[in-house]
């Protein structure tokens, strides 16, 4: 992707371009299980921090986030052919900075009806699915704050949910409006933008997110700018 924004002649292979589709599907899908997985761990050390270290052990860790992992990728095979079933005629130009399926559908000469059923119910799924674990942990979680008697033990119940919560709305608003509409060249065009946030914005926000919550991170960073504020 980066090398067609720097490049003049912004060309991609057949075969790399459903092979871009195919990665960024996986790692969509799988963010998806991530912010569910993390908002569990939450649920895990607010609700229950008796219980956390034996529930939340390194095993059940690494298994919370492979398995993440395998989901999108697999689930991203099967979206991926029926891509590549699809019938290309006419136009060549996909009205996108990188291959997705919204523009690709617009492009395909052949019928397009099973690959966007697909794609709403693959997208509805994975949305509704990580978003109800989201919402039950949060749930949870409010109740629990609400119970506690401890000012301190509020705001640091806030203050370690508040990240993530962040990255959670700007993650999904932006998913909503890119896969859950049927491909316009309106739609499409819109979608560019919203892309954008998803593939670039969130990720840079992600590391100022959740870095900044680090204390090493907090500390690293004062001493920083102190030593650029005593050079000058």
């Amino acid at each position: 992707m980066l090398e067609n924004f720097l490049s003049e002649k912004k060309t991609i292979s057949y075969a790399g371009c459903l092979m871009q589709c195919y990665v960024v599907i996986a790692v969509v899908l799988a963010e998806h299980c991530m912010l569910a997985v993390m908002a569990y761990d939450r649920y895990m050390a607010i609700c229950n921090p008796l219980l956390y270290s034996s529930k939340m052990s390194q095993g059940v860790c690494v298994h919370l986030v492979i398995v993440p992992y395998v989901y999108g990728f697999l689930l991203s095979v099967m979206e991926t052919l029926r891509t590549y079933n699809l019938s290309f005629c006419g136009t060549n130009e996909i009205n996108h900075f990188y291959c997705a399926d919204p523009p690709l559908i617009k492009l395909a000469c052949s019928d397009t009806y099973s690959k966007e059923l697909s794609m709403y119910i693959v997208a509805g799924y994975s949305n509704v699915q990580s978003l109800l674990i989201i919402l039950t942990s949060y749930m949870f979680i409010l109740v629990a704050i609400l119970r506690s008697h401890s000012a301190e033990g509020r705001k640091k119940a806030f203050s370690t949910c508040g990240s993530h919560l962040t990255v959670v709305t700007i993650f999904y608003g932006t998913l909503f409006c890119m896969h859950l509409r049927r491909p316009t060249d309106e739609s499409v065009e819109q979608g560019k933008m919203v892309a954008v946030f998803y593939t670039t914005v969130i990720l840079m926000l992600n590391s100022m997110i959740y870095g900044l919550r680090n204390k090493d991170v907090k500390e690293a960073l004062k001493k920083a700018i102190g030593k650029q504020t005593l050079g000058k």
